[in-house]
């Protein structure tokens, strides 16, 4: 289970996500992300801190959220991963690509 919760939309859009996202449910999260994101594009920063599983189907589709706001001219932060995650992203260089912190 998975939750995807919007803590602010200006100047920056801050979503909260928690628990799980998974192929089964990586989609509604893309879904709900570019709902918020559409109404009012800006800079986006994910708070990871109580994300605890993520799978390929997960880094794949915050490479898509990635393409799409730099599309827009804007920013993608992920912040407070926990290690065990972090390490996946730094694995497939996906910290190369996007902002990562702690």
């Amino acid at each position: 289970m998975q939750e995807v919760k919007v803590l602010e939309t200006a100047p920056v859009i801050v979503v909260a996500l928690s628990g799980e996202i998974a192929a089964e449910n990586a989609d509604e999260f893309y879904t709900e992300f570019k709902t918020v994101y559409e109404a009012q594009p800006s800079d986006v920063t994910f708070d990871c801190a109580q994300l605890s599983f993520i799978d390929s189907t997960t880094l794949g589709t915050f490479v898509k959220i990635l393409k799409r706001v730099r599309e827009d001219g804007h920013n993608l932060k992920l912040i407070h991963l926990q290690p065990r995650l972090k390490k996946l992203f730094v694995i497939c260089a996906l910290d190369a690509i996007m902002e990562i912190e702690g």
